[in-house]
């Protein structure tokens, strides 16, 4: 099992984000958040990978005791987890290639020519090949999220975060992003993807859960229409209110 969450409780300070979270992924599923923004979408994945900490319950990711995992041990969890962050966390002061051979680099791979190879094979995979040597500021929205994504695969993770990932996108473009992440449910890894497109999980099916009113629940694909988000505020700001 890639994630099994018992009766967790999920807090900011003193607010409680969610409670009584149960929530079991298994390998090569591809797994839906939805709901409001500041329903808990955010909160959630950052308690996989150890931004937040468990407030009570029992919370495992990949064998690893969540409740009891030490901060040494927290970058060797994120070597197995792609990570596909809301505001991008690129490296602004260098180019595509550069970014992603960072963090090749910082993950031990030596070799020069092999970065370079796997850069070009997850740069291709998100038709961002032309852009290898464009800045950040230099590119749309849309296009850092994609060189987000690729830099998720460099490492073939076992399981893959996408918070928001289609968020900048046009319509097709988030069709194809939300295809390639389903794609590689068949090669074993699993994907947990949080998304306000209450469309998506009828183009490509998955497990559904919805964040709402505090609790997590397993939905279906019927019940996600209308789980559009309303407004446009910072899941944080939205939980403190």
């Amino acid at each position: 099992m890639i994630v099994d969450y018992r009766n967790v409780s999920i807090q900011l300070g003193d607010y409680t984000v969610l409670h009584d979270v149960n929530l079991t992924i298994d390998e090569g599923q591809f797994v839906y958040l939805t709901g409001l923004v500041g329903s808990g979408k955010s909160s959630l994945l950052k308690t996989i990978y150890a931004e937040l900490d468990i407030a009570s319950g029992e919370a495992a990711v990949l064998g690893r005791d969540m409740t009891r995992l030490r901060r040494s041990q927290i970058p060797a969890l994120r070597r197995e987890l792609g990570i596909v962050f809301q505001d991008f966390r690129l490296l602004t002061d260098r180019c595509v290639r550069a970014n992603l051979d960072f963090v090749l680099r910082a993950t031990g791979w030596s070799r020069r020519a092999d970065r370079r190879q796997r850069i070009e094979e997850v740069l291709a995979k998100v038709g961002m090949t032309d852009k290898v040597d464009a800045m950040p500021y230099q590119l749309s929205g849309g296009e850092q999220q994609r060189v987000c994504i690729a830099r998720a695969l460099l490492n073939s993770p076992r399981m893959i975060l996408a918070d928001e990932a289609t968020g900048h996108q046009d319509t097709g473009a988030t069709m194809r992003t939300t295809q390639l992440l389903h794609e590689l449910t068949a090669t074993g890894t699993s994907v947990i993807m949080a998304t306000h497109d209450s469309m998506l999980p009828h183009q490509f099916p998955g497990i559904i859960y919805r964040c709402s009113n505090g609790l997590l629940e397993r939905i279906d694909a019927s019940e996600t229409i209308g789980d559009d988000d309303a407004d446009d505020i910072p899941e944080a700001t939205a939980a403190s209110e």
